[in-house]
């Protein structure tokens, strides 16, 4: 059982590093290990080296979205922010790992090569983090890209200081920048094809996605 554990560990670590993964794959695939894990735990205190097999896999499907849960308060704010944007061509979903998500599109956010947030993207930040304060659990995770004109040299670091500046805006209405992460993907993760000038500007988004985490009382009382 200990080799089972050893690989589901390091199952993690392989599958949440991989470049090609977007972050909700990321964010699954680290509930899948960690779901390994457990259920590999009590499988074999239930079945011995068998059970831990089965539990290992049975964990991995439920831990894709046991680490976050989806709360009232999660279901509010996406309710919330589909009003919010109503019309605005904003994308708002809520992620396979129990995370909400939302797309903001370039024409919306920024001007094209700045990182100004354009007056059309601070309303809809504004009630962004509203719903932030009310949930005082929640973390969140903003991700800026580009489309492919230009070199990583350019795009690397604009990708980056885009979402930087979403994340001082919000910490200028009241949320602590503690629970925010950012990166910058550049050009290297599209979802549009970078030969149209529609692709690009899909291309050209930030991401922000916020997950409200599993409480360990949570998990316990889910696993009586």
């Amino acid at each position: 059982m200990r080799k089972l554990l050893i690989g589901s560990v390091a199952a993690v670590v392989a599958l949440s590093g991989c470049a090609n993964m977007n972050e909700t794959e990321r964010g699954t695939a680290k509930g899948a290990g960690i779901g390994a894990g457990a259920g590999a735990v009590i499988g074999a205190l239930t079945g011995g080296s068998k059970g831990a097999v089965a539990g290992a896999a049975a964990g991995g499907l439920v831990g894709a979205v046991a680490g976050n849960v989806w709360s009232t308060r999660m279901e509010r704010q996406r309710q919330q922010m589909e009003q919010a944007t109503q019309g605005t061509g904003v994308q708002v979903t809520q992620t396979a790992d129990n995370r909400l998500k939302l797309e903001i599109p370039s024409d919306i956010s920024f001007a094209t090569g700045r990182s100004d947030i354009n007056s059309s993207f601070r309303p809809i930040l504004d009630r962004f983090a509203t719903g932030l304060n009310e949930n005082p659990a929640a973390t969140v995770t903003i991700i800026g890209h580009t489309d492919s004109t230009g070199t990583d040299a350019i795009n690397n670091p604009l990708s980056l200081d885009r979402a930087s500046r979403t994340r001082d805006y919000l910490a200028g209405r009241g949320v602590s920048p503690q629970r925010i992460a950012v990166d910058g993907r550049g050009s290297h993760e599209p979802i549009a094809s970078n030969t149209t000038n529609e692709g690009k500007a899909r291309n050209r988004r930030v991401e922000i996605y916020v997950a409200e985490p599993q409480q360990p009382q949570q998990q316990q009382y889910q696993q009586r």
